[in-house]
């Protein structure tokens, strides 16, 4: 096993909360005060208890947190590449639900490889395959599962609809992914930010977990012109969470909170904000997406005063599987202490997995290791298939109007008159209240125009559909509006 740990400066969380002090005194005289009648009927000595225990009783206990038992959770990502490795993921995700003392899984981003096209089957296999898990999982989006989607080997297809179909599907839940869910709570409860389901909030002992939508590369940020609107919705939308996240672990006199994002937030390149900048006559050729991500963890980390961890997704293999550094200042310069970032960058991404343990009585209180699943673990045969709900119930069906050979046409044909009203009276009438409501069959495509048989139906190819339409014409994501 390899551990490491870091040094982070103990600093006190709670501020100690005295209880009024007048009300306190008017209590304590009151005992006294009682004392005399109790001594005329029980003696001094008793009356001298009742003194002695009113005042015990008044003054003021210290705040302690209760004895929180020890826990871990696991991290892995970028584990699905190609279908070859579902079976690989699974085996992974049952080998970590042996352990007993993990609380919970989570899978930082990249659902699929990046060559794979983003279709609406392949996320519910690899959804199946994170359902699979023992203990309760939480996912979080990563740049191949949506943003990549743009891309000619992706399919073409839009990088925000592929966003809001994970939201509508591997994100639709109250809870976690998992045989054993845990409740969370998520961005879309607050009115303000309704699409914003990816962004959750969770609470195990002393700690609060905060997941974040920030893939690589560079945050989205797009370089075209106009307004990009996606981009700068969601760094709002991303600020205000990391904001809320440090005022309720205040409120709940959390001891840690620690924040899931999957892309890397590169952060030597974070720079204090300038009062001079546009003297500066040289410009940086790239946009830092993640500048106002890493100002909102200063901000947090001033907001909440205990230890702050932030886990993604490592761009470069670290020699021990992940890496741990403080990296951010404040405006002033100074180094926020309280702040600490973990890189993830397992060499075996299918047979490894990094566990943090937390145990809030030993500094510092968290450790991190890289675990492997045992050789000896067989792989598994069967492809894991997601529960479908019971189909809803179905519209009346249209009374059979018998084959269409022996209905007139209601178009007529090259070479063929228009249909006088004495033959529009001989055909079949459909009711009103059952769809109809005029003659024939309900269509508007002339019989000489139908698709053969076999053709495929527009319900079943919507995938591909959407590719075409948005990777064929090369068009730009509708996330950057182009101004005129």
């Amino acid at each position: 096993m390899n551990y490491t740990s870091w040094p982070l400066r103990r600093m006190r969380i709670i501020e100690a909360c005295g209880l009024a002090e007048r009300p306190r005194e008017f209590r304590a005289g009151l005992a006294i005060a009682m004392a005399p009648r109790v001594a005329s009927r029980v003696g001094l000595r008793i009356a001298g208890l009742v003194s002695t225990l009113a005042f015990a009783l008044l003054l003021p206990t210290p705040r302690a947190h209760a004895a929180a038992p020890n826990y871990s959770f696991a991290v892995i990502a970028n584990t699905m590449q190609s279908p070859a490795d579902e079976a690989p993921t699974q085996r992974l995700i049952d080998a970590i639900g042996r352990e007993r003392d993990v609380s919970f899984i989570v899978y930082d981003g990249n659902l699929k490889g990046p060559k794979e096209a983003c279709r609406d089957a392949l996320y519910e296999r690899r959804h199946a395959v994170l359902e699979t898990s023992r203990p309760a999982l939480f996912f979080i989006p990563g740049q191949h599962d949506w943003v990549d989607c743009a891309s000619a080997e992706a399919g073409g297809f839009d990088p925000v609809e592929r966003l809001d179909q994970l939201r509508q599907t591997l994100l639709g839940d109250a809870n976690s992914m998992g045989q054993n869910p845990l409740a969370l709570t998520r961005e879309s409860e607050v009115s303000r930010f309704r699409p914003y389901r990816e962004n959750v909030r969770w609470q195990v002992g002393d700690t609060v977990f905060v997941g974040l939508n920030a893939p690589s590369p560079n945050n989205h940020y797009l370089t075209a012109g106009g307004r990009n609107g996606e981009f700068e919705d969601r760094v709002i939308a991303n600020a205000f969470w990391l904001e809320h996240a440090g005022e309720f672990a205040k409120r709940r006199d959390a001891r840690a909170i620690v924040v899931f994002i999957q892309g890397d937030p590169d952060a030597e390149r974070y720079e204090r904000p300038e009062r001079f900048a546009w003297l500066r006559f040289g410009r940086n050729p790239r946009r830092d997406g993640f500048l106002e991500f890493k100002r909102s963890l200063v901000k947090l980390a001033q907001i909440f005063h205990g230890p702050v961890l932030v886990v993604h997704s490592d761009d470069e293999h670290a020699s021990a599987g992940f890496a741990i550094d403080q990296p951010l200042r404040n405006d002033k310069g100074n180094l926020v202490t309280n702040l600490t970032r973990i890189a993830l960058a397992p060499h075996d991404r299918l047979n490894q997995w990094i566990q943090i343990d937390a145990d809030f009585g030993r500094k510092p209180p968290f450790r991190v290791t890289v675990r492997e699943v045992p050789r000896h673990m067989p792989m598994p045969t069967t492809q894991p298939v997601l529960p479908r709900d019971e189909p809803a119930a179905s519209m009346p069906a249209v009374p059979s109007l018998g084959p269409a050979s022996d209905l007139p046409p209601l178009l007529p044909t090259p070479g063929q008159s228009q249909p006088d009203s004495q033959q529009l009276d001989q055909l079949p009438r459909i009711p009103a209240d059952q769809g109809g409501g005029g003659y024939g069959p309900a269509t508007s495509t002339p019989p000489g125009q139908r698709s053969a048989p076999g053709a495929s139906s527009a319900s079943g190819t919507s995938s591909a559909s959407g590719a075409a339409g948005s990777g064929a014409t090369g068009s730009q994501p509708h996330s950057v509006q182009r101004g005129p």
